[in-house]
């Protein structure tokens, strides 16, 4: 094996040049999950949505998701076909059905076609994360945290979009198909395997199983679980936050203003990746989580409380919660990438993403009830909870290796 740094300069180019193609190709085909946040208020008022309606049109693509996940984990082929292939063929199948909501003709279809495009990019995201994993050996935390980086900046997007005024739902749809398809042609663009791939083996369930039950694993899924219950709901509701602060509410142009905070609060989010990344490589990957949830919930816990002072204090609160709620996402993936049997990295890492977006779930649609039948206080301090219960499962975790080293 090489000394850390002394790889080849080729090999190292390759390494990055892969790294780049693949980050590129999860951004663009992951562009349709976020169609949705586009699009749901002009579908909202054609099809007379309610508020509960809107929200399951976000929640399906969670719940897409999950079940995609699941299925490729219980077949093997997230550890029997190459993930760039699945990559590819996850993000055509998204684009297609996306494309679909343009003849939908009402409420109903439209949600089986959202729930049809997250089943698709689960294909995508977990094959991303292990693709990215096989080039990778030193420097996998930061490397993972630039692929989740570019994923961060397309969330951010709809807020953008939203500031300039918006655009027709059919061109967004239209649009976000044809960037998922040039995703799914990206990735191939990737030659070759990483230099540290995965075994491939015929699949067992019991051993994929007994693999995912391994207590290094079950404590990163734990702490990754109180991770996503914390992002998502930020991430969807931040703007709606922001929108309703004094300096924003009943001012001229104050809801494009409040999108363009919220476009700015979710994208640092893109550095924090970066960082938490750094911090991984250097002192760990649940010593880096465990800090970036930390400062998140401890945002959140601030942000429940400061709603009242000065409009800029509450925006560099606000973006200190969106830099650290994403610092700590790829650690959770190169946790299990190391601990789990690497014939079955494929399926635990579907497994750990199933769960984290079955979390997401219950945030989304706790959120907006919360803030308008209690208070934003109340709706925060929830949030605050799953961070509070990955720290817990964190401290476990690094106690876990302590005694077995």
């Amino acid at each position: 094996m090489s000394v850390p740094g002394t790889e080849p300069a080729g090999e190292r180019m390759r390494a990055a040049a892969a790294l780049a193609l693949l980050a590129v190709a999860t951004l663009l085909s992951m562009s349709v999950w976020f169609s949705a946040s586009f699009v749901v208020p002009q579908l909202r008022e054609m099809w007379h949505l309610t508020g509960g309606e809107s929200s399951l049109l976000t929640i399906a693509v969670q719940l897409g998701f999950v079940v995609g996940a699941l299925a490729l984990a219980a077949t093997g082929l997230a550890d029997a076909v190459p993930g760039r292939r699945l990559m590819s063929a996850g993000a055509l199948g998204a684009a297609a059905v996306n494309l679909l909501l343009l003849w939908a003709p009402g409420f109903a279809a439209a949600l089986a076609l959202r729930a049809l495009t997250g089943a698709c990019l689960a294909a995508v995201y977990p094959s991303a994360v292990k693709e990215v994993s096989s080039w990778f050996r030193e420097g996998r935390g930061t490397a993972l945290g630039v692929m989740i980086g570019a994923l961060t900046l397309g969330s951010a997007a709809p807020q953008l979009v939203k500031a300039s005024g918006g655009l027709g739902w059919q061109a967004v749809i239209v649009a976000t198909s044809v960037l998922t398809t040039a995703g799914a042609l990206v990735v191939l663009l990737v030659r070759g395997a990483g230099p540290y791939p995965f075994p491939r083996s015929a699949f067992s369930l019991r051993a994929a199983l007994r693999a995912v039950r391994s207590r290094p694993v079950v404590l990163a899924n734990i702490g990754y679980a109180g991770h996503m219950w914390e992002l998502y709901a930020m991430w969807a509701w931040i703007g709606t936050f922001l929108a309703g602060l004094d300096g924003f509410a009943g001012t001229p142009d104050g809801e494009r203003h409040a999108a363009l905070a919220a476009f700015a609060c979710i994208g640092v989010g893109a550095a924090g990746c970066l960082v938490g990344g750094r911090i991984s490589d250097r002192f760990g990957r649940a010593q880096a989580a465990l800090v970036s949830l930390a400062l998140s919930g401890g945002a959140a816990v601030v942000l429940a409380f400061v709603r009242q002072v000065p409009l800029p204090v509450v925006l560099l609160v606000s973006a200190f919660w969106g830099f650290w709620v994403i610092a700590d996402s790829a650690q959770f993936s190169a946790m299990v990438t190391e601990n789990a049997d690497p014939r079955y990295v494929g399926s635990a890492v579907s497994l750990q993403l199933a769960i984290g977006y079955v979390t997401t779930a219950a945030t989304l649609y706790l959120v907006p009830v919360l803030a308008e039948h209690a208070s934003w206080t109340t709706a925060l301090l929830v949030l605050a909870l799953g961070p509070l219960v990955g720290v817990a499962a964190l401290v476990r975790y690094l106690r876990t290796r302590t005694a077995t080293d």
